[in-house]
């Protein structure tokens, strides 16, 4: 059977095509649009990724209103096809900015955790997983998979994506930009390991519906992860830059565990020796 994909970007997306390989049916945006043809689509697969963090259009701006427009515009026929298909597990694939932004000394993100989106493009993401929760039914289950500071290096080739890559990257010119004073901290995981959990949730679907925060469960203070760039390049650290868009806080790992037997497999030390050997290609 097959697993359609729909939503792609040019991070992610690529990598669980990859993993699904001949089984992965990528939908084009311009397929949404049109019932018959994603109907067609859709009618071999056993599921569905959408990939929800933020709209196809990267033009606009994650605060601006046309982002919950566009996001909540382009779920509708993804929601309705589901319906009309009648067996498919679909599967949500967005970011954490759905909860409150973490601060020192909050919990975990987990199963307890507060909804409460963070700007605009969350607020669009909220409502297709909100939508899609209440359809779910035992013959089409729904997981909500949120992530936190996914890493890695695209399959087509640099640059990187995320925090690590993005400091490698300004090592070069001899500092480092550090959102906000140093204390907040951040939960980081590789695109590798966050297409396992996917496989994992594919794999074992959930009986009617279920959300699942996705992380390594181990944080880091933004001063601490600035000292080991520092130690290793000699770079000047630039405390108090805007942390908009920043997602700290760490995942309670405990819940992957338990649920999927998971846990990651590239540790943060790894991560940042691919953000350099990246950068020095």
């Amino acid at each position: 059977m097959k697993v359609a994909i729909s939503a792609s970007d040019a991070f992610v997306a690529p990598y669980i095509a990859e993993m699904l390989g001949d089984s992965a049916v990528v939908v084009p945006d311009e397929a949404l649009q049109d019932s018959t043809s994603l109907d067609a689509m859709l009618s071999p697969c056993r599921a569905l990724i959408h990939i929800n963090s933020r709209p196809a259009d990267t033009s606009v701006e994650r605060t601006d209103r046309e982002a919950y427009i566009s996001m909540r515009e382009g779920s509708r026929p993804i929601l309705d096809a589901v319906d009309r298909h009648g067996g498919l597990h679909l599967i949500i694939l967005g970011t954490l900015r759905v909860h409150p932004q973490w601060r020192p000394g909050d919990s975990y993100y987990g199963l307890e955790s507060t909804l409460a989106p963070r700007d605009v493009a969350a607020e669009g993401q909220l409502w297709m997983e909100e939508n899609a929760l209440e359809r779910a039914e035992t013959e089409r289950p729904v997981s909500i998979i949120r992530t936190s500071n996914v890493q890695g290096v695209p399959l087509n080739g640099p640059p990187g994506n995320g925090l690590l890559h993005r400091w490698a990257e300004e090592c070069q010119i001899g500092w480092i930009n550090i959102p906000g004073d140093g204390s907040d901290v951040k939960d980081f995981i590789h695109v590798q390991d966050l297409v396992r959990v996917v496989e994992a949730v594919l794999d074992d679907p959930p009986p009617t519906r279920e959300s699942v925060a996705v992380g390594s469960g181990k944080g880091i203070s933004m001063a601490d992860l600035a000292a080991v760039y520092q130690s290793n390049t000699g770079c000047d650290t630039e405390f108090g830059q805007s942390d908009a868009g920043e997602v700290f806080g760490i995942v309670d790992a405990w819940v992957l565990e338990e649920r999927f037997g998971f846990r990651p497999q590239i540790s943060l030390e790894e991560m940042m020796s691919e953000a350099f050997e990246t950068v020095a290609r």
